[in-house]
């Protein structure tokens, strides 16, 4: 009879980073990230905790990732550890472990709780080889609009759905030689992206652009419904 694994011992502390993904590494993906994080974690010895089984891992939970393409400065991790340490301290070790562009930016100890709970909506900003006058004519036609159906391949084939139920802001301005949008999207099921707003203006309202688009979230956190405003998921209790 195979013999059980030995069962690990819970974490003792567990701390909720934010980071940054700027630059050329905006293109890493999930998968890219979770390598790079992991590899920094044993190279700054960090005192992980570990799960139980037959094959333990690091403590590490990933919540709210931004689609590859995309700088953030708002995607959170959280730890979990053996030992409890100064989140200063962690912080230091592990942005010095990371490349550059991955980004620390804040270490706290987790008050308990779901993370992954508090992410209920993002701010993204979305620059355009575009026409400014184009853009906010688009941008007005969409939000008249009650419904605006976008297809998008899943891992479960092509699915159609709703694109406009989950904008809570949009608007556009000039910005450079095209236009900048400013959004705020609720977390929804099934997730909308930018993109899939893009694909939605252009299908309501025939905006046009060339070249990719830069996409930046500025903030990713608990949602105000009232006012659209994001909060700080570090800064609330689980």
């Amino acid at each position: 009879m195979r013999a059980q694994p030995e069962q690990q011992a819970p974490p003792v502390q567990r701390l909720r980073i934010r980071y940054a993904k700027r630059g050329r590494l905006r293109f890493t993906s999930h998968r890219d990230f979770s390598r790079a994080f992991e590899r920094a974690i044993f190279r700054a010895r960090l005192p992980m905790a570990y799960s139980s089984g037959f094959n333990p891992h690091p403590r590490i939970s990933y919540a709210g990732a931004s689609p590859t393409g995309a700088a953030s400065e708002a995607e959170y991790v959280e730890i979990g550890l053996a030992e409890t340490v100064d989140p200063a301290a962690i912080q230091a070790l592990l942005d010095e472990a990371l490349p550059d562009g991955l980004d620390l930016l804040e270490v706290v100890e987790s008050p308990g709780g779901s993370l992954a709970d508090l992410l209920q909506g993002s701010h993204w900003l979305i620059d355009l080889a575009a026409d400014p006058d184009a853009c906010v004519a688009a941008v007005a036609t969409f939000l008249a609009t009650d419904a605006v159906l976008v297809e998008r391949m899943t891992k479960k084939g092509l699915r159609e759905f709703d694109c406009r139920s989950a904008v809570i802001s949009l608007s556009a301005a000039p910005h450079g030689e095209g236009a900048r949008l400013d959004m705020v999207l609720r977390h929804a099921v099934p997730a909308v992206r930018p993109d899939d707003v893009l694909s939605g203006l252009a299908s309501v309202a025939g905006l046009p652009s060339s070249g990719a688009p830069l996409l930046t979230r500025l903030a990713q956190g608990p949602l105000d419904e009232a006012t659209g405003e994001i909060g700080d998921p570090l800064a609330t209790r689980g």
